[in-house]
């Protein structure tokens, strides 16, 4: 995943800008619009278990290196918390501890049996070699193995991580249990008990939700242009799926500018030249800036980077008419709300980008059951999970005439709540 550098700064925390603050705000309405009294916002508005570890790793040139990192598990009275492992240089508490939440609210609008869990280790990943990026994996298991485990808290990948980091943890953490335990974690290697259709699966639930975000507006996927911030994981399979589908896509980016052709940009040679962090734009002398993307005039736009990208500032120059939100956080309150005042149709983040807990969700049952299905079937069920998440979402909102990210958050908060109403916590 990438982003721009101004977004990197963790040290950027105003009120607009916080994570954690804005996501706890959506929280508390939609728990009010829905009837419960303050002590359910007091229960969910934290994650019930932070930790903050400290990983030491022998680098290349035989030093020493301690890193941060940490594992949040937000709440686990739906069942065992679940979410990814992220590695970035601007990973923060805060931000871990948003994204947690965030996971609750997508199991819960998909209606999977978890809560939600997230783990991040501050590093940058194009900086360190294949054997310090494996020592650092695996001292990361060692040191949360207490309190994870597939009846606890399942990892997957996330920003910077990938099948080779899930292979290495689950090992360790196989070791440490002394037996092979691949419903450890997902996101794995199909020789390793991976699901067919994982490593894609975001971008196909991305995919998913433009496909019911374009019936509402009459139109029809192939007279449509697709503008994506972002060329990581997500945003490439999204890009091949959309232009194998006919639309015409006009723009990506990555962390060091965009790409922009009106009549279409040619996806299958990008793909080709990208490297493995998604970068591509640098072997261009024509791009543009990720702001100047964003505001290019489209029919759909596909956050596909990082937090906090359409803010109050730019929000009034947006010129699509449909936003999907692949990338978690990109549109900040404030945004939001001008976006919705414009009649421009947002689907927030915590639907669009539930595939990949979808498909983990896949994994982690084949795992348990010892029983593979394959890629169609895989592809079936997703479908038929994330449509029927999306309309929920999108009834709701329309019955209640309040924007899709309210909507979504009222679905999504819902079995947390009633779940910890039954267990006699609240």
């Amino acid at each position: 995943m990438v982003a721009d550098k101004q977004s990197e700064n963790p040290n950027e925390q105003n009120d607009n800008l916080d994570v954690l603050k804005s996501t706890q705000t959506i929280v508390q309405l939609a728990l009010e619009k829905l009837g419960y009294p303050e002590e359910v916002f007091e229960l969910l508005k934290e994650p019930i278990r932070m930790m903050t570890v400290r990983i030491p790793v022998r680098m290349d040139d035989d030093s020493i290196k301690i890193f941060t990192g940490y594992r949040a598990q937000h709440n686990d009275a739906v069942g065992p918390t679940k979410g990814g492992v992220r590695f970035h240089p601007a990973v923060t508490e805060k931000e871990v501890k948003a994204l947690s939440i965030w996971m609750s609210l997508k199991a819960g609008i998909v209606d999977l049996p978890y809560g939600g869990g997230k783990g991040g280790i501050v590093c940058d990943p194009r900086e360190m070699s294949f054997r310090e990026l494996e020592g650092l994996s695996r001292g990361y298991v060692r040191a949360i193995s207490q309190i994870v485990g597939p009846t606890k808290d399942i990892p997957a990948p996330d920003v910077f991580t990938n099948p080779q980091i899930m292979a290495w943890m689950m090992d360790e953490y196989s070791r440490i249990d002394e037996f092979n335990n691949p419903g450890f974690i997902t996101g794995k290697p199909i020789v390793l008990g991976g699901s067919h259709g994982r490593e894609s699966a975001t971008a196909k639930g991305v995919t998913i939700c433009i496909n019911e975000a374009i019936k509402t507006k009459n139109l029809k996927l192939e007279d449509t242009k697709v503008v994506i911030q972002g060329f990581g994981n997500a945003g490439s399979f999204l890009a091949k799926f959309l232009h194998d589908a006919g639309a015409k896509v006009i723009g990506i980016s990555d962390a060091y500018g965009g790409l922009h052709d009106p009549d279409g940009l040619d996806i299958d040679y990008l793909l080709d030249r990208r490297d493995s962090f998604g970068t591509v734009t640098k072997l261009f002398d024509q791009t543009i800036t990720n702001e100047e993307l964003l505001e290019l005039e489209c029919d759909i736009l596909v956050p596909a980077a990082v937090e906090n990208q359409i803010t109050e500032k730019n929000a009034k120059n947006i010129r699509a008419s449909i936003i999907v939100e692949a990338a978690n956080g990109p549109t900040t309150l404030e945004a939001t709300k001008i976006l919705s005042d414009r009649g421009i149709l947002l689907v927030p983040d915590v639907l669009a980008s539930a595939g990949g807990v979808t498909v983990s969700y896949f994994e982690w049952v084949q795992n348990n059951q010892g029983y593979y299905w394959s890629e169609e079937e895989i592809e079936e069920k997703l479908y038929k999970v994330m449509t029927k998440g999306f309309n929920n979402v999108y009834q709701t909102a329309v019955t209640r005439r309040i924007d899709m990210r309210l909507a979504a958050y009222m679905v999504g908060v819902r079995k947390m709540a009633e779940a910890a109403r039954f267990r006699g916590w609240i």
